[in-house]
């Protein structure tokens, strides 16, 4: 995968625009109709409460828009209809606390005052004074009356906007919760394949912990990113254009000053980025290192007791634990200082200038705005402060989420092997290497110029000192590696023609240390490969002469299987894997030292069942015991991955060389055992 960690989590998220797109609708819908509210609330207030302080009108006819007062009948002027017959004029002001009704169109704009039954204007081009009286509060209800009804259905029409906007909310976080959870799905599950695509060579630079640690711990972090980071950071952007949409619809000069708050919010997010990376790089990466340290000490704990190692264990673990805490307290101080403060000093930044702006002219009853777009724009001040506070508090969790997604990607970018299972035929098993050299690592050969081979239904037998290249043979011979330079055919074919899984699909392995799944026997026979039928297993496991402890099991051939098989014994454990290879039939069987920890009393049983094992296909053993293999059709003597001597056991004892010299050792320490 190429690209960005940021396009790589938008490729991913691509693969379900469908639901997402329509959620993001959903929301956009939801986020306008809960905005509606202050511009309801706008116009309840300038409209039908503060309205009232108006001109009114005296008329002849009554009807639903009419007030009754001292026997007359008045409407308001933005009430009157066409064919309404205006005679007296009347104007309603509010001075301090009370309502007065003047005789008279009376200015609106201005400093007003009552004194001695009079109601005095000061506007800016002229003084006005009118006779007025003071209206009692159930006279003033009587002008409220008309308004009733338009209040009711203004407040009607929010909570059904509400319930409606209730529901889009609903199907906006369902769609979007639903596709974080598949894209977590998908990915979790694209790595976990793409694992098993991985050269072996990079399971033995990695410690098993930290794979585990990028599968599990990082996947579940990139998921908060999808379930929690991307919602909130896509509901806030939503809902502060909605409010700016708003706040310039209500006042621009206004709305011009509160976008200063974007480039604050964008400079803080590019400062955090910066340092709350660096953190979180520190913290994953610890995260990883204490994984892999937990696990090496879970598999080796019989040693760390044996070894009264527990003090040494402990102090290793407490070094990773310690500078996990460091950083960890470093991102806390970080988000203490930034998150919350950060929030409260914009706000408060924001009121200055909503104070400073009406502070002059604005806010007496002469003011240039009216009280509704006051409201409303403090309304709209506050919520714009709630996504804010959202979009900033998510901060933390989306830099983790991206640490952990460039972990993931990492991973996912380690260059896998071709995967190719198309079925081939089953080969002879005629085994070639010519002039073979392979290094581990540059220049430092473990295998030199050799050369070999093995005809089909032999057995080849490889045997040396500690690095001498033995098991080295059988990596490049399964393709866990590749050869520098000569090549190695099977029936004449190069194996590199072949993909590695066609190779591998009639090749068989028993290693020294036989690795048991956690199941049952017959599914560790199976491999749940529906190729394999039940009656195949337990036939392979009765050849091997694996039924003689099979049958004293409550669950027989359905026991289960703990982790690596630890309630079986060592010759149990790998009486099953012979099974297993015998099930698959193979056309080449390998026997890494497969009898090098099996005791003296199972020896004989796994000699017969490898006996059976062996019948039929190319054997090649990688012997530890000389005894073992004296039946061998040609046994090769490895030294530093030299070729020293090759022949049958007879004809090696015969020449008195190296392979004499091993046998004699080892027959020296089986009578000095008996002795």
């Amino acid at each position: 995968m190429k690209g960005t960690t940021e396009r790589k989590l938008f490729n991913y998220a691509w693969d379900f625009k469908k639901p997402i797109l329509l959620g993001l609708v959903c929301l956009i819908i939801a986020v306008g109709l809960e905005l509606t509210g202050p511009f309801i609330a706008k116009r309840l207030i300038d409209q039908h409460i503060v309205g009232i302080e108006s001109t009114w009108y005296q008329v002849a006819e009554e009807d639903e828009k009419t007030v009754r007062h001292d026997g007359s009948i008045y409407k308001r002027e933005d009430r009157l209809d066409s064919d309404d017959e205006q005679l007296e004029e009347m104007t309603i002001l509010q001075i301090d606390r009370g309502y007065y009704l003047a005789e008279g169109t009376v200015p609106m704009v201005g400093s007003r005052s009552f004194e001695s039954g009079q109601v005095t204007v000061e506007a800016p081009d002229e003084t006005v004074t009118a006779s007025a009286e003071k209206l009692s509060l159930e006279e003033l209800y009587g002008f409220f009356a008309p308004e009733k009804s338009a209040i009711y259905v203004l407040l009607a029409i929010y909570v059904g906007l509400l319930l409606v906007a209730a529901v889009f909310q609903f199907w906006n976080s369902f769609l979007l919760q639903k596709s974080s959870n598949r894209i977590i799905q998908k990915m979790r599950g694209d790595i976990f394949k793409h694992v098993h695509r991985l050269p072996v060579k990079y399971f033995i630079d990695q410690p098993a912990g930290k794979v585990v640690a990028r599968i599990t711990n990082d996947t579940e972090a990139i998921r908060e990113l999808y379930v929690k980071v991307l919602a909130t950071f896509v509901t806030s952007i939503v809902y502060m254009t909605g409010i700016y949409i708003a706040l310039f619809l209500l006042d621009a000069r206004l709305a011009v000053i509160c976008l200063v708050l974007l480039p604050l919010i964008v400079l803080f997010m590019r400062l955090y980025k910066h340092y709350g990376g660096k953190y979180n790089e520190v913290i994953r990466t610890t995260v990883s290192d204490m994984n892999g340290n937990i696990n090496e000490a879970i598999q080796g704990m019989s040693i760390i007791q044996a070894f009264r190692r527990e003090p040494q264990t402990s102090e290793e673990f407490e070094i990773l634990n310690e500078r996990h805490f460091t950083y960890r307290k470093k991102l806390v101080n970080l988000n203490a200082l930034t998150s919350h403060n950060l929030v409260n000093v914009l706000r408060n930044l924001a009121f200055v200038a909503f104070i400073w702006y009406f502070g002059s002219q604005s806010l007496g009853p002469e003011g240039l705005i009216t009280v509704g777009v006051l409201y409303a724009f403090v309304d709209y001040l506050n919520r714009l402060f709630q996504p804010v506070n959202e979009l900033v508090n998510q901060l933390p969790q989306l830099e983790q989420a991206r640490v952990a997604a460039s972990r993931v990607f990492e991973l996912m970018d380690e260059k896998e092997e071709k995967l190719s299972v198309t079925p081939i035929p089953r080969y002879q098993g005629h085994v070639k290497f010519d002039d073979v050299s392979f290094a581990y690592k540059a220049e430092e050969y473990v295998l030199k110029h050799l050369s070999f081979e093995v005809k089909p239904g032999e057995t080849a037998a490889f045997v040396g000192h500690t690095g001498s290249g033995k098991s080295s043979v059988m990596n490049l011979l399964f393709r866990f590696y590749d050869a520098q330079h000569g090549s190695i055919t099977i029936d004449g074919k190069d194996t590199k023609e072949w993909s590695r899984q066609q190779l591998r699909s009639h090749m068989g392995i028993v290693l020294q240390d036989p690795f048991l799944f956690s199941g049952t026997i017959l599914s560790n026979v199976t491999m749940d490969d529906p190729r394999i039928s039940r009656e195949m297993a337990i036939e392979a496991l009765k050849a091997v002469g694996a039924d003689r402890f099979i049958e004293r099991l409550p669950g027989k051939y359905d026991e289960p299987v703990k982790e690596k098989g630890s309630t079986l014994s060592m010759g149990e454990r790998q009486l099953i894997s012979f099974a297993r290879a015998l099930a698959f039939d193979p056309a080449i069987l390998i026997l890494d030292e497969a009898t090098a920890n099996i005791d003296t009393e199972t020896e004989q049983v796994i000699q017969e069942a490898l006996n059976v094992l062996k019948e039929g296909r190319t054997t090649l053993v990688i012997a530890h015991r000389l005894s073992t293999i004296q039946q061998a059709d040609r046994i090769f003597v490895l030294n530093h991955g030299t070729m020293m001597e090759n022949g049958t056991h007879d004809e090696l004892i015969a020449q008195k060389g190296l392979y004499y010299q091993m046998y004699q050792m080892q027959q020296g320490k089986l009578k000095a055992t008996a002795i």
